[in-house]
């Protein structure tokens, strides 16, 4: 008997689901836009998402819908311009732009090669002098959070403090159903507060005498003819920078390594010929995304997606890891391919609410996963599935415990 459809979200967001979500995306797939149990509809075919995704009657504004989230009111801050409409989206990440890449900022990102190479050859020196490693807490965590640290100016014996924060912020977007968000809500609105108002001080310190980063450029940069961020405006993008620039590199790192050790040959194949990395790395955004899905969008009118008509004000769910495994779209889309060509994933989004740290997120990548496949000596997976984190959305695993052949062993 065939499951019924509108129990998809349900087992999609069910953590037993959590290793291996694709086989319910296929079945997502065979529907344009499904109306699940709570009245909300997912999409999970690529040329479906593509089109929403530029789409101006869809908001990204949960205060359009029908019946207002709840979590919406426990948010500590208002919302971050991923949760806005233009013109105030347009307005609040043109600024932000302004102090990460061109045309105001173009060399900021260029100027990180260093940086993150150091990084990583510190991390990889202490990893090699072990038999056993954990990959998350050991390597693809400090990485990026240090790296979005530095470019924020957030002082080096500060950055621990991030820890707890980020694992808060990141449990209140886990959307599954028949679980009470109250709780865990009120603790993301708390850590987003706190993370906030650390963030905004230590903004608000720079303005007499800024430094070469982005919260004295937030403190400090007048703007164009909009005028430039005021104190609430600071807080709520260095949070949204923060917990984005570090939170989801965690997971393709570590998406990245455990797919590339469950795929031996091409882990040597990328060894023998580095060269390949960054298309392996748009693969690893097609196959194994580390934003799986968009939970926060809403129709401002009835739309229509191939024949199913999705009400205004209703909550619709684009699932991007469905999209970006579609065989519509991609040849053999399940199957792992470094040498993919013709990649337009949607592991970055689409539309004007694409990921604007893609640059970034990729230079990291590049820069982790090529140092790991040539000079760790014969990683094994320990565990397989790993354990993962709770969160559908923000998918990758909690640990990833590795064995390899230690140095001088």
């Amino acid at each position: 008997m065939a499951a019924d459809p509108e129990t998809l979200f349900e087992r999609i967001t069910d953590y037993a689901s959590r290793p291996d979500p694709y086989p319910i995306y296929a079945e997502l797939r065979e529907h344009a836009a499904v109306r699940q149990q709570d009245g909300s509809y997912l999409v999970g075919r690529y040329h479906d998402i593509t089109a929403l995704l530029h789409d101006p009657r869809i908001s990204s504004d949960r205060r359009n819908r029908t019946e207002p989230d709840e979590g919406e009111r426990e948010q500590g801050l208002p919302p971050s311009f991923i949760g806005l409409d233009d013109p105030e989206h347009h307005r609040l990440r043109s600024l932000a732009m302004r102090s990460f890449g061109p045309p105001h900022t173009p060399g900021r990102i260029d100027a990180l090669h260093g940086e993150i190479t150091r990084l990583v050859q510190e991390l990889l020196a202490q990893l090699r002098t072990k038999d056993r490693i954990d990959l998350v807490d050991e390597f693809a965590y400090p990485l990026p959070v240090t790296v979005i640290c530095r470019l924020l100016g957030v002082p080096t014996e500060d950055e621990p403090k991030f820890r707890g924060w980020s694992d808060a912020i990141v449990s209140g977007f886990d959307p599954t159903p028949g679980v009470d968000p109250a709780e865990r809500q009120r603790a993301a609105a708390d850590a987003r507060r706190a993370m906030g108002l650390y963030l905004g001080e230590l903004a608000a310190s720079r303005r007499d005498k800024p430094g070469d980063d982005m919260l004295s450029a937030f403190a400090t940069d007048p703007g164009p003819d909009h005028g430039g961020f005021n104190q609430l405006e600071i807080m709520t993008t260095a949070v949204l920078l923060l917990i984005a620039g570090h939170e989801t590199t965690v997971n393709l790192i570590t998406n990245g390594m455990l797919t590339l050790l469950r795929h031996p040959e091409a882990l040597e194949r990328l060894r023998n010929d580095p060269a390949l990395m960054p298309r392996a790395v748009e693969e690893l955004l097609r196959y194994e995304p580390p934003v799986q899905m968009l939970p926060q969008r809403t129709p401002l009118a009835d739309i229509e997606v191939d024949g199913v008509t999705v009400p205004r004000g209703a909550p619709l769910i684009l699932v991007l890891a469905s999209g970006s495994r579609d065989p519509r779209r991609f040849r053999e889309p399940d199957r792992f391919d470094p040498g993919r060509d013709d990649n337009q994933h949607l592991g970055f989004g689409g539309g004007v609410h694409s990921c604007f740290g893609a640059p970034l997120a990729r230079l990291e990548a590049q820069a982790a996963l090529t140092a790991l496949v040539q000079h760790l000596a014969h990683p094994r997976l320990v565990e397989d599935p790993p354990p993962y984190r709770r969160s559908p959305v923000l998918r990758g695993p909690r640990h990833l415990l590795i064995d390899h052949d230690r140095a001088g062993g």
